[in-house]
């Protein structure tokens, strides 16, 4: 009868981390949130979330499985890529295309992977995928060009993500790699934009993809542990990067209101959460100057990261509540709209043009932005040139991010 019980609850978990963008929270009884990496492949409460679409199986037909690949790349795969001169220009031995080592190659992401006939060896222990990640977001520092090292580490990282759960981790190194994979896509989205590719459109929206998909699977690392009463350190700050996301009125998925309903109590009053929630608040009711001010003063740098791609949206709103709310006809000083917008100068005069609207100078060579316009429009390329907001603080916490 245990059995049968046991089974019946494993069967239920799996179904709802398939079809939820966030496991529920119901009343199991909690792991040990120190669980040995070893055996944590038998843990019943695993609920890693196959990424949909990526043809991993359910985790009700994952088979027993613990992963004995001492390098980043399989020795056959790495062979085979070799042949086929498959190999990233990270992976190149001396830049040879058909050469590669051991402590260069990484083994790619594979969509069509079976995990029933899967081998051990083909698979990296824990220990050899904490090593793989090091490696990889240390990429981060080289003199490559952004795009380029982007394309690498998102496919190797998803090739982590592949091996986590084939083995069924969901210990506590398993949500720490999660984390810090979070975080990469989520320097990517502030990053990419900004490296002016003519297909970087697509390449966001994958990223966002991945960033969403990493994002639910870490959620529900976290509820798979949850001890009473206890919160991981920066579940606070994670649940807040989901809030965000949903500043774009694209966003799909389950709304707000109900995903709200099943996020731990401790966490809805965290300084983190109350601040998403603001920040969500003022964009949606166009409060332009808070918007601004709140994200300038209490953002952690991955959260400015986030809203960073709204600020011009919001900019361009509050350019156009000046020229058809001021009940004067007088330029406006773009002095004191620079200050309050928190840009440069120079940047709000292409923005006012960009929006349609005219500047000028007056007798002693001041800026001036003329109003009662009535030709105002959206930028014609939408909101994809950016404007950082003009802060010491978020300067010093981009510097302090020196390693994810």
């Amino acid at each position: 009868m245990a059995d049968r019980r046991g089974q019946q609850q494993r069967h239920m978990i799996a179904r709802n981390n398939s079809s939820s963008s966030y496991s529920s929270f119901k009343s199991h009884k909690p792991s040990n949130r120190n669980t040995n990496a070893k055996n944590t492949h038998t843990n019943k409460f695993a609920t890693v979330n196959p990424d949909n679409n990526d043809n991993i199986d359910d985790h009700q037909d994952i088979p027993n499985l613990v992963g004995t690949c001492p390098f980043m790349c399989p020795v056959e795969e790495r062979a085979r890529r070799e042949r086929l001169r498959d190999l990233a220009v990270f992976e190149r031995l001396h830049g040879n295309p058909a050469k590669t080592s051991s402590t260069l190659a990484v083994k790619k992401f594979c969509r069509t992977i079976s995990t029933n006939n899967v081998q051990a060896s083909d698979v990296r222990p824990v220990s050899v995928l904490e090593d793989t990640l090091n490696y990889l977001l240390n990429l981060l520092k080289s003199d490559c060009h952004f795009e380029v090292v982007h394309d690498f580490i998102f496919d190797r990282t998803r090739s982590i993500r592949q091996d986590l759960t084939m083995q069924n981790v969901t210990s506590d190194q398993a949500i720490h790699m999660y984390e810090r994979m979070v975080k990469f896509h989520i320097i990517s989205h502030h990053r990419l934009p900004k490296c002016g590719s003519p297909n970087i459109a697509s390449i966001c929206h994958l990223n966002m993809e991945q960033l969403t998909k990493a994002l639910t699977s870490l959620f529900n690392l976290y509820e798979a542990n949850r001890a009473p009463h206890s919160i991981y350190k920066d579940e606070a700050e994670f649940h807040s990067y989901y809030v965000l996301l949903h500043l774009c009125s694209d966003n799909q998925g389950e709304s707000l209101s109900l995903w709200f309903r099943r996020v731990p109590f401790v966490i809805m009053k965290s300084k983190e959460m109350c601040f998403a929630r603001r920040i969500l608040r003022y964009f949606r009711l166009g409060n332009y100057k808070q918007f601004i001010y709140t994200t300038e003063a209490e953002a952690s740098y991955l959260q400015y990261c986030i809203i960073e791609p709204y600020i011009s949206e919001v900019r361009a709103l509050a350019l156009s509540c000046v020229n058809y709310g001021g009940y004067k006809l007088q330029p406006y000083p773009l002095t004191h709209l620079s200050n309050l917008l928190m840009m440069q100068e120079s940047d709000l005069e292409s923005l006012c043009v960009d929006c349609g609207l005219q500047t000028s100078t007056d007798g002693i060579g001041k800026a001036l932005l003329s109003t009662k316009l009535t030709n105002t429009c959206n930028p014609k390329r939408g909101y994809h040139k950016y404007y950082e907001l003009v802060s010491e603080r978020l300067e010093r916490l981009s510097a302090e991010l020196s390693e994810l």
